[in-house]
């Protein structure tokens, strides 16, 4: 472990996950938000989400990666975050395929994605998943049933159309500011019901 790792409070230090799931645009921008807000972000991406970012973004994995201020490998199990006396505030991954929830469901974790997830679960941590995956049959329902049973928040990147979106930009980060919320954080860029951006009036 890092030296400046164990300085910061808990509860500004989160950990993104990325799974191989359409919209790793969300994981980018939560990134980017953490850095905007000054919390120290810790990364881990699955080998599908790296293929994923180069479908469907113009980045590279490295520029992704040095949006974090801590990048595990997938295969790293001896990381910090994956062990419960590594405090911090909580995860998120975003996106988060059916095949990672469906690990963390049954506690068999593989990887240091699902295990830190596990992690958070057992040290009545928050674990948001932005779960990826439509339609969804009942086994992948079942297991976000469990999820949810054992404390997990489920959060599918549903778009809010009351907050006027123009652009896709305007669709990822008002679900990041949502995921935001539900950790405790303010970020400025989140449109709520009834108010408006800085600077901006609704039509």
């Amino acid at each position: 472990m890092k030296k400046n790792q164990a300085k910061k409070p808990a509860a500004q230090r989160l950990i993104v996950g990325m799974s191989g799931a359409s919209g790793v645009a969300y994981g980018i921008r939560f990134l980017e938000a953490l850095k905007e807000l000054g919390i120290e972000s810790h990364l881990v991406m699955s080998k599908p989400a790296e293929l994923t970012i180069a479908y469907e973004t113009k980045l590279t994995v490295k520029q992704v990666a040095a949006k974090a201020d801590h990048r595990y490998a997938i295969t790293d199990v001896g990381a910090a975050i994956a062990s419960g006396g590594f405090r911090t505030g909580g995860m998120v991954i975003a996106p988060c395929s059916v095949r990672t929830f469906s690990e963390i469901a049954t506690g068999v974790t593989t990887s240091l994605l699902t295990r830190a997830a596990d992690v958070c679960l057992k040290e009545r941590r928050p674990l948001i998943l932005m779960v990826r995956e439509t339609p969804l049959h009942l086994g992948h329902l079942r297991s976000l049933t469990a999820l949810a049973e054992m404390g997990a928040i489920i959060l599918p990147p549903m778009p809010a159309f009351y907050a006027e979106p123009r652009t896709l930009a305007d669709l990822v980060d008002q679900m990041v500011g949502k995921a935001l919320d539900l950790l405790g954080h303010d970020w400025p860029d989140t449109r709520r019901w009834g108010e408006d951006l800085p600077g901006e009036k609704r039509r």
